[in-house]
């Protein structure tokens, strides 16, 4: 006597593929994992960058509206980028508030703290 015939259908024939890749994945190591090099060190950011990454990240943290970035320079560990910030809108604009933070970043241009160095009239002459 013949053993019965089983039908070899599409869905079958895809299930019996998956689960022999699943056994042969289950059984070896896979090669990508020893061949891959170790997590790349990101590149760092360029001045332009950093810059606006800064000033975003800045206005996101104090819900005020950033304005010009006046000062960015490159320390050893970081960077110092300072922002203008409007603080207080008035009518006319010349004597909208603002305000002046030093922002502080990694390499990378992660925002490692801030603070806000004074607070002037947009249209009253300062000390620069």
């Amino acid at each position: 006597m013949t053993p019965p015939k089983t039908r070899n259908t599409a869905a079958s024939k895809k299930s019996t593929a998956a689960s022999k890749k699943g056994a042969a994945s289950k059984a070896t190591p896979s090669r990508r994992s020893a061949s891959a090099p170790k997590a790349a060190a990101r590149p760092r950011a360029t001045a332009g960058e950093v810059a606006r990454h800064a000033a975003v990240e800045l206005a996101d943290l104090i819900h005020k509206e950033p304005g010009a970035v006046t000062q960015l320079t490159h320390a050893d560990d970081g960077w110092c980028v300072h922002v203008e910030v409007l603080e207080l809108r008035r009518i006319p604009e010349t004597t909208d508030m603002m305000g002046l933070y030093e922002v502080m970043t990694d390499d990378h241009g992660s925002l490692e703290g801030y603070r806000r160095l004074r607070r002037y009239v947009r249209g009253v002459p300062g000390e620069e």
